[in-house]
């Protein structure tokens, strides 16, 4: 028994709430330094192309949902209970002090760290009342026809201090209201009508829902890209991102959005925290069927916006006069490669070197076979599966290929692939946080308390008022003063008090 009341006083101490402060400020570190699902799936579908050895252990540690894993929680958890242990005490001794009158004026007020010796006043003990105004007082008389006064003041310091690690409760309140009955999700879109989609899991690119949430507590609405304007400096970097979007269903409605401004609707914000383009391909199959591509190059870390995809064509070179699924998996094609906006003058062409599409340019490879995207395996739409080209099911046929704006390639086959232009994309974030106004409630207390807690200065005056034996028309008053916390300010204070005193006795 012992033990565990030992064990709840460590827990519930103010150095061990503090420890866990900084232990889950560095249990976040990883959330800010590693991508995350809940953030942008595509950046871990980067990481693990980048780093193939190292990815799957960080996703067996949680690595890419650092925010809810088990032991980012247990932090989390363990520091709501200590800090809920510190206050609770410290606020019922703070409401009991403040109900409590001041104490009896000490014996010997020399002993004080301030104090001033008896000053000879005119009038009665009434004559100190006005220069303790704003402060709590208590007026005793003695047996001995002494008056006492006791006064305090500065309770503000610990209300302060209560109020912020209350206000730190809610902050961390907030947030698990937000885990438990919120949602995200992501969504990259394609500017134009034919690429809609509507707020269902089905049509997510991710869906994680809070533990509260089931699929029916969705918003009901469905959301298209209509526009998206991206605006550069000529050194390259970003001037401004706006997209329109267009809200059909429920909601109807059409608005700008931007990366700071996002799209609020009833039960989600939308946020753009993404952009590239998706070249717009046209293959004409052996046969002379076409169909058109337009899939988003998702944008590589530099800062020319280099991006990298694939645009496959699963129903390709399909005999029309055959009856029935006569689909050839083994002709299946794919084009693989780079997306330059801005290609440089002269090869290599690796890299562009300005993010606005100034000289566009395609960097392609021709692959024929198997997709692998009817073995019902989860997998990338935006990378060729490495599965199929190690196991010989999907081969690179001939060389690589440049691509201007307006160019044709004619492949082996006497099939034809045509770069005819480009669209916009976004990359958008749908979100709902019931845990927001608690979250920006608490931090306002938070904050208050905190500027309570530096103004805020516990300290005593006791003054001691008896008749003067030489001239029963004056009193002699002698003040003692106790600061309760650090206040360099305090003499200064004191010194004041007692100099008013006197100045009121010469008026």
């Amino acid at each position: 028994m012992s033990y565990l009341r030992n064990a709840w006083r460590q827990l519930t101490s103010m150095r061990t709430a503090l420890v866990l402060l900084v232990l889950l400020a560095v249990a976040a570190i990883p959330g800010s330094v590693l991508p995350q699902h809940s953030v942008k799936a595509e950046d871990v579908a980067r990481y693990y192309q980048q780093h193939p050895d190292l990815a799957p252990v960080l996703e067996k540690l949680w690595g890419f949902d650092v925010y809810r894993s088990p032991w980012f929680s247990s932090i989390y958890l363990l520091l709501f209970i200590s800090l809920a242990g510190c206050i609770v005490p410290r606020l019922r001794d703070h409401a009991r002090a403040m109900l409590r009158k001041p104490p009896e004026v000490p014996a010997n007020l020399s002993r004080l760290p301030q104090h001033a010796a008896e000053i000879s006043v005119g009038g009665t003990p009434a004559q100190a009342m006005p220069q303790l105004r704003g402060w709590r007082k208590v007026v005793r008389e003695q047996p001995d026809g002494s008056v006492t006064i006791s006064a305090e003041r500065g309770f503000f310091k610990e209300t302060g201090n209560l109020v912020f690690h209350t206000a730190l409760i809610g902050v961390l309140i907030g947030v698990a209201t937000g885990s438990l009955g919120g949602w995200h999700a992501n969504r990259i879109v394609v500017a134009g009508a034919e690429t809609a989609f509507c707020n269902t899991p089905q049509q997510l690119d991710e869906y994680v829902p809070g533990a509260w949430v089931s699929s029916g507590d969705l918003p009901k609405f469905c959301l298209e890209l209509a526009s998206f304007d991206a605006t550069y400096l000529e050194s390259g970097a970003p001037s401004s991102f706006r997209a329109r979007g267009v809200v059909t269903g429920d909601q109807q409605r059409s608005e700008n959005f931007s990366v700071n401004d996002p799209l609020r609707l009833d039960g989600a914000n939308v946020y753009l925290i993404g952009h590239g383009y998706a070249p717009v391909l046209r293959y004409t199959d052996r046969y002379g069927r076409s169909q058109t591509s337009a899939t988003p190059f998702l944008p590589a870390s530099d800062a020319g916006l280099t991006s990298e995809g694939v645009a496959t064509f699963p129903d390709a070179n399909i005999d029309p006069k055959a009856t029935g699924d006569t689909r050839d998996r083994s002709q299946q094609v794919a084009f693989s490669g780079l997306y330059l906006p801005t290609a440089p003058a002269k090869a290599p062409f690796v890299r562009s070197v300005y993010p606005a599409e100034r000289n566009p340019l395609l960097v392609l490879s021709f692959f024929r076979g198997d997709l692998g995207i009817d073995a019902g395996v989860p997998r990338s739409v935006y990378t060729l599966d490495q599965r199929q080209i190690e196991r010989g099911k999907l081969k690179q046929v001939g060389e690589g290929k440049f691509l201007k704006l307006g160019e044709a390639w004619t492949l082996d086959d006497g099939s034809k692939l045509e770069f005819i232009g480009t669209k916009q994309f976004a990359v958008l974030s749908i979100r709902h946080d019931p845990g927001e106004p608690i979250v920006l409630g608490s931090v306002a207390f938070l904050l208050a308390g905190l500027m309570l807690s530096l103004i805020g200065k516990r300290r005593r005056i006791f003054v001691r008022v008896r008749p003067d034996a030489a001239d029963a028309t004056r009193s002699l008053i002698e003040v003692g003063g106790l600061p309760r916390s650090d206040y360099p300010g305090f003499p200064e204070e004191f010194t004041s008090i007692v100099q008013n005193l006197q100045r009121a006795d010469r008026s």
